[in-house]
């Protein structure tokens, strides 16, 4: 099974998208002469590099249900800001029904410490050190919904300095003078805001 699943993150990687197969589910339908089986899966794409979406596909054979799933990922995608397109830039919580999520950000070298589905989301996303915990449901689909709410959290620090009408070179001098410690700071973020 392992090769046919590295077919498809190929296939997938022609359009600039991997997929990542989270779940699938066998259910039944009874009917008047027995039961029906189907297949439903949970599919996660991303392009490595900030992009991420989540999709849910049903069908009679598994490989109709996970390309059904891949489509639905690729309608509704999210942008991620990511720090040195390595990690978060700050601790979100994320929400949805009974499974909750803590997603943290984490140093260079940490690499992906969390489980089931949200290691496929973090991996779909092009994030390379994050620590994440699950606090609630194990449900994939409720673990995956958690993660994307709190995706949608995180914030670029550029955004949030013009929410509050200053640049981001003085946001970052604020944060040091409170914090005691001189951020790295990419030098062409540095000659952006000089401009």
């Amino acid at each position: 099974m392992a090769p046919r699943d590295n077919r498809r993150d190929r296939e997938e990687q022609d359009d600039g998208f991997v997929d990542k197969l989270v779940h699938i589910n066998r259910v039944a339908k009874v009917v008047k002469g027995g039961r029906r089986f189907g297949f439903a899966a949970l599919v996660v794409v991303g392009d490595l590099k900030g992009r991420v979406g989540f999709g849910h596909g049903k069908a009679r054979e598994v490989p109709e249900a996970i390309r059904k799933a891949t489509e639905a990922a690729k309608r509704d995608l999210i942008f991620v800001p990511l720090r040195d397109g390595r990690t978060l830039h700050h601790d979100v919580h994320g929400r949805h029904g009974a499974g909750k999520v803590l997603l943290r950000a984490a140093e260079a070298g940490t690499g992906i410490i969390a489980g089931g589905p949200m290691r496929a989301v973090f991996e779909a996303v092009g994030m390379h050190d994050v620590v994440a915990k699950s606090l609630g449901s194990s449900n994939p689909y409720n673990m995956v919904r958690a993660t994307f709410e709190g995706l949608k959290q995180a914030t670029h620090p550029k955004d949030i300095a013009a929410k509050r009408g200053i640049k981001y070179s003085e946001l970052q001098a604020r944060r040091q003078a409170a914090t005691g410690h001189h951020p790295q700071a990419e030098p062409s973020e540095e000659a952006a805001d000089a401009a």
